[in-house]
């Protein structure tokens, strides 16, 4: 359970204010008059969204590593490769970029790229419905 305190000034705590969506209800809160603050206190309940989310991430994880034993030399390794992989684009990227004349030339092929692509796929109806089909066959064959 999550707590706030907000110190608010007395000219903030309208009554029934109305806006374009809704109407604010009266907030229980006593107001003494004059320049003194006044304190609302706001409890909230009930699990967020995100971390319950993250606890089901980390109970599938967990159940996936418990559930596979002789597989746990295996998905390290894959781990460590997958870090490895991930360092060495990394780095290879920033050797290129620093090359003279290699990073005008790809941003000129992704300009042409883009542009044949907009103009093959995107720029006509029936280029489009084509391309809709293109993906959703490569979907169904992924997913089944």
């Amino acid at each position: 359970m999550a707590s706030l305190t907000a110190h608010l000034l007395p000219p903030l705590l309208l009554q029934d204010r109305k806006t374009l969506f809704r109407t604010y209800p009266k907030l229980p809160v006593s107001y003494t008059g004059g320049r003194q603050n006044c304190a609302v206190c706001v409890k909230a309940t009930g699990d967020s969204s995100e971390s319950s989310t993250s606890l089901s991430i980390v109970k599938s994880v967990r159940h996936v590593w418990d559930k596979s034993d002789e597989d746990r030399v295996g998905l390290i390794g894959l781990g460590f490769a997958a870090i490895v992989a991930l360092w060495t684009s990394t780095n290879l990227i920033s050797v290129i970029d620093k090359l003279p004349i290699i990073p005008n030339v790809l941003e000129i092929i992704g300009i042409l790229f883009s542009s044949w692509f907009i103009y093959r796929y995107l720029l006509f109806k029936p280029d489009r419905e084509e391309l809709f089909e293109i993906i959703n066959k490569s979907l169904s064959q992924i997913f089944g």
